[in-house]
C-alpha cells in the first residue's frame, strides 16, 4: 500500500553537534513527522516539517489524564553507509498495543513504518558514524481534546520525533549497583506497567531519587502485591544467569513487553542456553547467591542494550555477583546485538530493516 506523507524541509538548518559527547536526548534533528486524528475525520494529514514547538490548549486531556504512550528505537549507519532501524515492527506492534490499554485509537502499522522510513530519510545526514552512536527514534501520541473531563479523548497528535544520541558506554560497559525497592512500587497486574505510557515512568522517579541519594544506580523493582516477586529494573528488563539457567520474570501484566528482552531471549535459544520465564522471588536469588550459583545479572533496553548489574543491596546486605565485573555472557549478548544492529554480523533472525536510499 502507497502512503502519501507531505513533506516540508527547513530552510533554517541546525548546527550538527560533536556525536561522541552527545548526552541522551538532548539534541534533535530538523525535521518531525506529525499526524492528525479528531473522530470524525479518525487519523489525518501525515506530514514532515521542520522541527518545531507545537501549540496546545492549556485543557488538552494530556495534561490532565496522562493520555499519552510512547516507543523508542533506534536508526544505525553501518560502516558501507547502509542505514538500518533494529526491529521497528515490535515497536509498531507495541505501541498499538499501548494505544489499546490507553484507550487511543489504533494506528495503521503500514503508516508508521512508511513515516519512520521518509523522517529518518529526510534526517538521514544526522545519522552518526562514530562507534556506539545511533540515532534514537521517539514515536509518541498524545491527548489534544480541550476538554475537563475524564472520558477518552475525541482528537490526538501522532508524531516521531529524532534525536542524536553518543555512546553509552564511552568508557566501556561498567556493572551497576542496584538498591531492591522494599517500599514504592513501579505498576501492578491489572494496571498499565505492560504499557509505555508516560505515568509508569513519573512512578519511579521518586525511588530512583532516594536510590541515587543513597549511591546506587538504580532500583530492582519487587511485585506490588506480595513484594518479593521481582519485575524490572529502572526502566528495563532483568535477566539473573542461575547456574547453567538464564532466568527472566515472565510477563504478567506489569511487566513491559521490551524489544530487547525478547532479542535476548531468542539469542540465548539460537545459542541452546536454557532460558526461563517465570516468576522469580528476591528469596531466591539471595538463596543462589549465597550457594554460589548466581553468577550473572543484567539489565535491558534500548538505550543500554545490555546494563550489567555488579552488586544488589537487599535488606541491609550487599550481594556482589560475578566478583562485580561484567559476565562472560552479558558481553557476549551485548557484541552480538550491537552488531547486528550496525550490521557487522550475520541477521539470522531478520531483525533489521534497511532504509533504501534511492
Amino acid at each position: 500500500m502507497t502512503y502519501a506523507i507531505s513533506v516540508e524541509l527547513t530552510t533554517t538548518p541546525k548546527e550538527k553537534p560533536s556525536h561522541h559527547k552527545q548526552a541522551f536526548g538532548t539534541v534533535f534533528t530538523d525535521h518531525m513527522f506529525i499526524l492528525d486524528y479528531d473522530a470524525s475525520k479518525g487519523w489525518h494529514d501525515p506530514r514532515v516539517v521542520p522541527y518545531q514547538p507545537i501549540e496546545l490548549d492549556p485543557a488538552a486531556k494530556v495534561f490532565h489524564y496522562g493520555q499519552t504512550v510512547f516507543e523508542g528505537l533506534k536508526a544505525y549507519l553501518t560502516e558501507d553507509q547502509r542505514i538500518l532501524m533494529f526491529r521497528p515492527n515490535k515497536n509498531i506492534q507495541r505501541l498499538n498495543l499501548s494505544n489499546q490499554r490507553l484507550s487511543i485509537p489504533t494506528l495503521d502499522e503500514g503508516l508508521v513504518m512508511e513515516a519512520l522510513k521518509q523522517l529518518v530519510l529526510v534526517d538521514r545526514d544526522w545519522i552518526p558514524s562514530e562507534p556506539g552512536t545511533s540515532l534514537y527514534i521517539r514515536p509518541f501520541v498524545i491527548a489534544t481534546e480541550p476538554v475537563l473531563g475524564v472520558a477518552p479523548s475525541l482528537q490526538y497528535k501522532f508524531m516521531i520525533i529524532l534525536s542524536v544520541v553518543g555512546s553509552y558506554y564511552a568508557e566501556g560497559i561498567n556493572p551497576v549497583s542496584i538498591y531492591v525497592e522494599p517500599k514504592y512500587v513501579r505498576a501492578v497486574a491489572g494496571g498499565v506497567g505492560n504499557a509505555k505510557t508516560a505515568g509508569n515512568y513519573a512512578a519511579g522517579l521518586k525511588a530512583q531519587d532516594e536510590a541515587t541519594l543513597k549511591g546506587y544506580s538504580q532500583v530492582l523493582w519487587l511485585d506490588g502485591v506480595h513484594r518479593k516477586y521481582i519485575e524490572e529494573v529502572g526502566s528495563m528488563n532483568v535477566f539473573f544467569k542461575i547456574g547453567d539457567k538464564v532466568i527472566t520474570p515472565a510477563l504478567n501484566g506489569s511487566i513491559l513487553d521490551g524489544v530487547t528482552r525478547n532479542s535476548v531471549i531468542q539469542l540465548l535459544q539460537h545459542w541452546n542456553i536454557p532460558v526461563e520465564e517465570r516468576a522469580l522471588s528476591i528469596d531466591e536469588i539471595v538463596e543462589a547467591h549465597r550457594s554460589g550459583l548466581l553468577t550473572e545479572a543484567f539489565g535491558t533496553g534500548t538505550a543500554a542494550v545490555i546494563s550489567p548489574i555488579g552488586s544488589l543491596e537487599w535488606q541491609e546486605e550487599q550481594l556482589v555477583i560475578g566478583e562485580g565485573a561484567t559476565g562472560e555472557l552479558s558481553k557476549r549478548v551485548y557484541d552480538a546485538i550491537t552488531g547486528i544492529q550496525l550490521g557487522n554480523v550475520e541477521d539470522p533472525f531478520g531483525w533489521t530493516v534497511e532504509l533504501p536510499l534511492s
